[in-house]
């Protein structure tokens, strides 16, 4: 299985933050995301055999038990590699980023006491809005846009199958933030 670690802000907010990027964004090279699919990746896993979910779920619960839900904001729009070359079109995260900083790092530290490799790259908390087709094109990004709070309150442990329609994902197991382990 083919697994990631996310956050998913609430569909309500990543329908609003798609609407003003696609609104400010030139779309006609812009290849959007499904509002379903938007989500802020704490780490990605790759393929994890079946063995060792339990390790994946224990690594998880010891994890989301250290932190307490809080609240988020996105906050303006930022592109991969950069403005100038985007290939990659991203909502920030303003309200909540050292917090989401924090879970990205027990995340990956918890898991990589089961044996995965850790992040070598530092986090920066996104949702990922579009892909840019082709060749990379240069954005004039607006200054903010920001969006209504949400509470982050769970992580899901999420498996991701590829389609030539782009990705399913499915939600294996939910993980509530400050919730002891049984």
């Amino acid at each position: 299985m083919r697994l990631f670690v996310a956050v998913f802000p609430p569909l309500k907010i990543r329908e609003e933050t798609l609407r003003t990027a696609r609104s400010l964004l030139p779309g006609d090279r812009i290849r959007w995301s499904r509002p379903e699919n938007i989500h802020m990746t704490l780490k990605f896993l790759g393929d994890v055999g079946e063995e060792k979910l339990d390790e994946v779920r224990a690594a998880l619960e010891n994890a989301c038990a250290d932190h307490t839900p809080f609240d988020a904001r996105t906050a303006g729009l930022g592109a991969f590699p950069s403005a100038r070359r985007a290939r990659i079109l991203w909502a920030g995260v303003g309200e909540g980023s050292e917090q989401l900083r924090s879970l990205a790092a027990h995340v990956d530290a918890a898991l990589s006491r089961s044996g995965f490799e850790r992040e070598t790259r530092s986090y920066e908390p996104h949702l990922t809005l579009g892909r840019v087709r082709g060749r990379p094109m240069k954005l004039n990004l607006p200054e903010e846009a920001g969006g209504d709070p949400f509470e982050v309150s769970r992580v899901e442990l999420v498996e991701s199958m590829l389609t030539g329609t782009g990705p399913i994902y499915r939600t294996i197991e939910s993980f509530f933030l400050g919730v002891e382990k049984s």
